[in-house]
């Protein structure tokens, strides 16, 4: 996997944590008062894929939208600091970059408070953003469309990303949102969590049959090879077109914070795939990976060394079983 190459294409967010104790509830309302010793930023959203597929040993490159702003300059630093390739487009001085800011105390989230605008970006910005994934496409093996439903993944994006992906036989994999579902018909592999499966589909998982029943409605409807269901504690399920599904048991042991979980899962499906690897195998390491992030509090990566300690240990536990 190290050195493969995967544009990720999607909505670029800046993540700040600010870090803190509680000692006493206010006077003024029933809540805790945080007394802040620390902040932190991060890469979020495509973004965090991106730096995911770093910590792999992966090259990426990110192309998205980001605000004529003080967030915008942090995310362009960011993106130097761990070698991430920028493709962005400023959307203009009245359109903010995305920031989630979270308040940590005792490593638990109090509260998060988001600075964004969720309308499409302008068609300005749509042509700028679509000529920056044209130059960069032919240089990845793998495009990831992380889509956070934030304005940038439109279905006139991709309307011309998609079949210029196709011309060019390049795999795509989709973080979907279930409000852009049926463009993303003809893709390599979707990634919806259990939630968005089942929105997406009508059909309500209450049992084996009915999960078998959701994954083959996304590979009808969507013409893909294949659909990842993550399904928290429950671990993933994996559907191939002429396959039986694959249910791969969670291999988390602890969970701390499930933020940038599904990134994860992307980026290392994205790259193992990009290595030639099989389904089933980029599933277990997807697997692997969900479970060392997890157990992280904040926005984090895994690091190669931890994704196989994860699945040593989870080779342990299924011989103890």
């Amino acid at each position: 996997m190290r050195d493969r190459r995967v544009l990720v294409l999607g909505d670029v967010m800046l993540d700040e944590f600010v870090w803190g104790r509680v000692g006493r509830i206010s006077p003024e309302a029933p809540v805790p008062v945080v007394e802040v010793t620390g902040e932190t930023f991060h890469l979020g959203g495509a973004g965090n894929v991106a730096a995911c597929v770093r910590a792999l040993g992966g090259r990426a490159a990110l192309a998205g939208a980001v605000g004529q702003d003080a967030a915008g300059d942090r995310v362009r630093q960011a993106l130097a600091a761990v070698g991430i390739e920028p493709h962005l487009v400023v959307a203009g001085p009245s359109r903010p970059t995305t920031v989630k800011t979270r308040i940590i105390a005792h490593s638990q989230q109090v509260v998060r408070a988001d600075r964004e605008d969720t309308s499409e970006v302008p068609a300005r910005t749509r042509e700028a953003l679509f000529g920056s994934v044209r130059r960069a496409i032919a240089w990845a093996d793998v495009l990831v469309v992380s889509d956070y439903q934030k304005g940038v993944v439109t279905p006139s994006l991709l309307r011309r990303v998609l079949p210029l992906a196709r011309r060019i036989r390049l795999p795509v994999l989709v973080d979907p949102k279930v409000r852009h579902f049926r463009h993303y018909r003809g893709v390599t592999l979707v990634t919806p969590n259990q939630l968005e499966a089942e929105q997406a589909t009508g059909i309500r998982l209450t049992g084996p049959e009915k999960l078998d029943a959701i994954g083959r409605r996304i590979l009808s409807m969507l013409r893909c090879r294949a659909a990842l269901v993550t399904r928290g504690e429950h671990g993933m399920s994996l559907f191939e077109r002429g396959r039986e599904a694959l249910h791969v048991p969670a291999a988390a042991r602890e969970v701390f914070d499930v933020t940038g979980a599904g990134d994860s899962v992307i980026a290392t499906l994205a790259l193992a795939l990009a290595a030639g690897g099989s389904l089933p195998e980029a599933a277990a390491l997807a697997n692997a990976a969900a479970a060392v992030v997890v157990g992280k509090v904040g926005t984090a990566q895994a690091s190669p060394d931890e994704v196989l300690r994860a699945l040593g240990a989870a080779s342990v536990s299924r011989a103890r079983r």
